[in-house]
């Protein structure tokens, strides 16, 4: 189907505001023009009516002219001479007044041939009163008739002529409207289309990309090639969302060193532990010098440098959560990573709730062990403070999934659970049921983001008891099709 354009739709180079102008401009102009046309034609329509109406009563001064004539023939009466010589010159002045208003050649030779022919009309009419009428020649009857014939028909045709300029003008003065009316119309909806097409089409891809910025997703539009009002308008619409996205990841950076302050004093509590142990074993060593069994100094040694380790994995798990990095998957066993999450959590999680977790070892997935450790921390924080009265149990379960190609990890607890309704929000940015002061509303969201950057998919269940269910699913390695 072929789309119907005007000139102006298809000039790259204009803006809208130009276009729009250059589309409601020529109209106008063209309007004008028509109507000025227009004008012009009423003027002349109104001058071959008046043309029309004098031919008419031409007409009927002739037939006026030839009915005394007959009159005379018949009975003599000079009375009807005189009335005919009247008539004649009435038809005279009216020929004398259209040969000066007509400005059709054809009409005027038309009212020059009748005015001759009322001449000739006259002065056989004189002759013939000079003949005394009835008894004139035979001949001289026959030319007057014949004139005034002539001058019947003549008048007829002038008159016949104006009543075909005047239904010609008609018709053309109602063509060029009907044109122009067209004209006008079509230019109306192909400026409608163009505004349709430039302006409406992009609020709406707008409004699509607001909405699901409102859903974490700041994804920037692409720009049309036309340098117009629409793409600067989109260009600053994509300035504005990744300025967003750089200020969200701001504010989950902040939320990260926020959880980090919460973490930290449980970290110096766990810290606590394997630096006794230390400091035990050098005073023992210290203590003992040079008497100590060397199987017993041995032992010493190698409790300190195992606890040494222990407070080394502490600190660098927390140092790897509260790093900034570009993120990276690579395959990683998942049950090392709940294990990290565990023991950065277990100085904030009450006494009397459990932590316990069901991972296979051998169950490696494509991670980024950072990011997916946040991921678990901000679950098992959240399922610790849901779980308002002890004793209470968190669990953390992972295997393949009855989808082909997935894993699932399952996060349940034992808390207070999620209402029905707050089932669908619990993932939008700032959406949170604490109290005011004890949440942001942003920890499931960075998690359901970490999680689609790792193409897979987190749901909120309720749990088959009282509590709440997260369930994530990941893809297995190699069930991805490899992006070149």
């Amino acid at each position: 189907m072929r789309t119907l354009t005007l000139p102006w739709a298809s000039l790259p180079h204009l803006t809208i505001r130009q276009k729009v102008l250059v589309g409601v401009i020529i109209p106008v102009l063209i309007f004008t023009v028509v109507g000025v046309v227009s004008f012009n034609y009423l003027i002349r329509l109104e001058g071959t009516l008046g043309l029309m109406e004098m031919a008419d009563d031409l007409s009927n001064d002739i037939l006026e002219v030839r009915r005394y004539e007959k009159n005379f023939l018949l009975y003599g009466h000079s009375e009807d001479f005189d009335e005919s010589l009247r008539y004649i010159e009435q038809a005279r002045a009216m020929v004398s007044a259209m040969a000066a208003d007509v400005r059709d050649g054809r009409a005027r030779q038309g009212i020059a041939t009748l005015s001759q022919a009322l001449d000739d009309y006259q002065a056989r009419g004189l002759a013939l009163r000079a003949d005394q009428g009835a008894a004139a020649s035979a001949q001289l009857l026959d030319d007057l008739r014949q004139s005034g014939k002539d001058m019947v028909d003549l008048s007829l045709e002038i008159k016949n002529t104006e009543r075909s300029r005047t239904l010609q003008l008609v018709a053309t003065l109602k063509r060029q409207l009907l044109v122009s009316g067209i004209f006008i119309t079509v230019s109306g909806i192909v400026l409608a289309l163009l505004l349709a097409r430039k302006i409406l089409r992009a609020l709406s891809v707008i409004t699509q990309a607001t909405a699901e910025i409102g859903q974490g997703n700041f994804k920037t539009l692409d720009v049309p090639s036309s340098n117009d009002e629409t793409r600067h308008v989109l260009e600053a619409f994509n300035r504005m969302t990744r300025e967003l996205k750089r200020r969200q990841e701001q504010l989950i950076q902040e939320k990260k060193l926020s959880s980090l302050g919460v973490l930290t004093s449980g970290i110096a509590h766990q810290l606590n532990n394997p630096l006794n142990n230390i400091s035990t074993s050098c005073q023992i060593l210290i203590e003992e010098q040079g008497e100590c069994d060397p199987v017993f100094a041995a032992k010493m040694l190698g409790n300190i440098q195992q606890e040494m380790l222990r407070a080394r994995d502490i600190v660098k798990g927390l140092l790897e959560f509260s790093r900034a990095k570009d993120f990276s998957v690579k395959p990683t066993p998942l049950a090392g990573v709940v294990a990290n999450a565990f023991r950065l959590v277990s100085s904030q999680v009450p006494s009397g709730i459990t932590l316990s977790q069901n991972v296979p070892p051998d169950l490696v997935l494509d991670l980024d062990a950072a990011r997916m450790q946040e991921v678990l921390i901000n679950l098992l924080l959240n399922a610790a403070q849901a779980i308002e009265t002890p004793p209470g149990s968190i669990t953390v379960t992972a295997g393949p999934d009855a989808t082909p190609g997935m894993a699932a990890i399952v996060v349940e607890d034992t808390g207070v659970g999620i209402p029905d309704e707050d089932l669908g929000k619990v993932f939008d940015p700032f959406y949170t049921t604490k109290e005011v002061g004890k949440g942001t509303g942003l920890g499931l969201s960075i998690v359901f983001g970490i999680i689609e950057k790792h193409h897979g998919s987190i749901a909120a269940e309720k749990s088959a008891g009282k509590g709440a269910r997260f369930v994530i699913r990941l893809p297995l390695p190699g069930s991805l099709p490899e992006t070149a």
